[in-house]
């Protein structure tokens, strides 16, 4: 039997005058997060008829190692820019595969 990861999705939207701000941003969070031990993929999407809504698709290995991302300093940067940029609070949820 497979081991069973951690999936995220993690949706971001933009304030209507800072959608490349927070793209940007966000796309700066790629690299170093594929990088970090235990991420599996990282993938940022941008909603082609709304571009101010953005996603990210994540798989961790597990729940301590997405723990372990939300201590990185580059991520607590971009975090610390959300409330210049973001319209909402994020919408992140944590997933299991089941089929």
């Amino acid at each position: 039997m497979a081991k069973e990861t951690l999936r995220v999705v993690a949706r971001i939207v933009a304030k209507a005058d800072k959608v490349e701000d927070l793209k940007s941003t966000l796309s700066g969070l790629i690299a170093p997060t594929r990088k970090e031990k235990g991420c599996i993929s990282y993938e940022l999407l941008q909603n082609k008829v709304d571009p101010a809504d953005f996603t990210f698709v994540e798989e961790w290995d597990d729940d301590a190692c997405l723990e372990a991302h939300l201590e990185t300093e580059h991520l607590k940067q971009a975090l610390g820019r959300f409330p210049e940029l973001t319209a909402v609070a994020p919408d992140i949820r944590r997933y299991r595969l089941i089929g």
